[in-house]
Parts: structure tokens; C-alpha cells; sequence
């Protein structure tokens, strides 16, 4: 059995985590620990957490649990968003030239892998957030916003001129989240329940045909019950 270790940036991705990854991962042999959110700030002993603002204290964060879990039995990976990713970020310069979003986001997987070194490290960046998964499947937003056809169909119409939820863009106001915000106002409060109950709606099935960079993620994660 393999120990996975996730830092998800915020209650949304964590909560997704605990409903739809753990058990997905558990028939693959892999133990998902219940998820902590990413380190906004330390003062002495206290970590505060929720939220990505800057990178090195959450490298600090990660270097920590990194040293405090030494056994061969254990992973770590991450669940950040490629938008609203901090300036100190490594790698930042080089890949924010690309115009190939995917080569973008392994740059960045690539550069932070480097920057901690330890090769039971997995990082993984959400192109552009987490909210892109939804749009996999907007028809799934029934199961918690009910007799919004007319807000449904916007998603559906939004998904179908994008093609590939992944490469909904990352504007600040038209990255996935604010195009959901725009048709379901209460969306940005409820999230971190609203956004897992509507993954585990679509499924991984249907998230992973959608979303190749996700599913390259999962694919590994759930290999690492292969190995072990």
C-alpha cells in the first residue's frame, strides 16, 4: 500500500479530493491521507492555510512534511491552479512566454520538481483551476442547481465554443470559475461544497476523456499502486 500526501490549494480541491480521489485511488492500491490545504503564512509554530499567495512559504510547508515522511511507502503531489499562481513560482519567466498552455503547465510541474528534489514528489497544476473539470459535463450542475435550464445551457453552449474544458482561458474575469459565477451568482460561496458534489456527478470517467493533462495526473497516481 502506498501512503499519498496531497496539498490542494483551497476547501474546493481538498474536498474533491476526500470525496472522489480516495476512493478512486483506494482500488489501486493507493492510501490517500486526508488532504491539508496549502500554507498561507507561519508565525512560530502556527500555519495558517488556504489559499496559494506565495510560493516559498509553501515550498517551506512541503519541505517539512517532505522530511517528517521518509519511507519508501510514500508520495507526495499537489492540486494547485495554473491561475492566480504566485510571481515567485519557479519557473514563472520561461513559462509564461509559451502560447502552448499544456507545455506551460509541465514547465512549471517541471520547475517546482526541481526546486524541491525528491523524487517522490508529483506535482500537478490544474490547468486553468479546478473549476475546468465542471465543464465537462455541465448537464451535472442539475444535481445541485435545480430549474436553471436557461444557466445550464450557457455552460453547454461555453463548453462546446471551447472544446476542451482545460483551455477555458485564465482572465480574471473569464477564467472557469468567473464564467460559472457569471450565470449561478452563489456559486463563488458555495464552491467548496457545491463544485466536488458536481465532479462526483460527472465522474472520472467522463473528466479524465475531457481533460488530458488531469488524466495524465490521475494515470500516475493510480500506477503508484502498481509499483509498490
Amino acid at each position: 500500500m502506498i501512503r499519498l500526501c496531497l496539498t490542494a490549494e483551497g476547501k474546493t480541491e481538498q474536498q474533491f479530493a476526500i470525496q472522489v480521489l480516495v476512493p478512486h485511488l483506494s482500488g489501486f492500491g493507493v492510501y490517500l491521507s486526508k488532504p491539508r490545504l496549502a500554507a498561507t503564512s507561519r508565525k512560530k509554530h502556527h500555519v495558517q492555510r488556504g489559499g496559494l499567495f506565495a510560493y516559498e512559504v509553501v515550498k517551506n510547508d512541503l519541505q517539512d512534511w517532505l522530511k517528517q515522511e521518509r519511507g519508501d511507502d510514500v508520495r507526495f503531489t499537489t492540486m494547485f491552479d495554473l491561475y492566480g499562481l504566485p510571481r515567485d513560482f519557479p519557473g514563472q519567466g520561461e513559462a509564461v512566454s509559451s502560447q502552448d498552455k499544456y507545455a506551460r503547465v509541465q514547465a512549471l510541474e517541471a520547475a517546482i520538481a526541481e526546486d524541491l528534489k525528491d523524487p517522490r514528489f508529483i506535482p500537478y497544476i490544474q490547468l486553468h483551476e479546478f473549476e475546468a473539470i465542471l465543464f465537462s459535463d455541465p448537464e451535472a450542475f442539475r444535481c445541485y442547481y435545480e430549474g436553471r435550464e436557461r444557466q445550464i445551457e450557457a455552460l453547454v453552449q461555453l463548453r462546446d465554443e471551447f472544446g476542451n474544458p482545460e483551455l477555458i482561458d485564465d482572465g480574471e474575469a473569464t477564467a472557469p470559475s468567473k464564467r460559472i459565477g457569471e450565470h449561478f451568482r452563489d456559486y463563488e460561496a458555495r464552491k467548496p461544497t457545491a463544485g466536488p458534489i458536481i465532479a462526483e456527478r460527472i465522474g472520472l470517467e467522463v473528466i479524465r476523456k475531457k481533460c488530458s493533462h488531469f488524466n495524465e495526473w490521475l494515470t500516475k497516481l493510480e500506477q503508484l499502486g502498481e509499483k509498490s
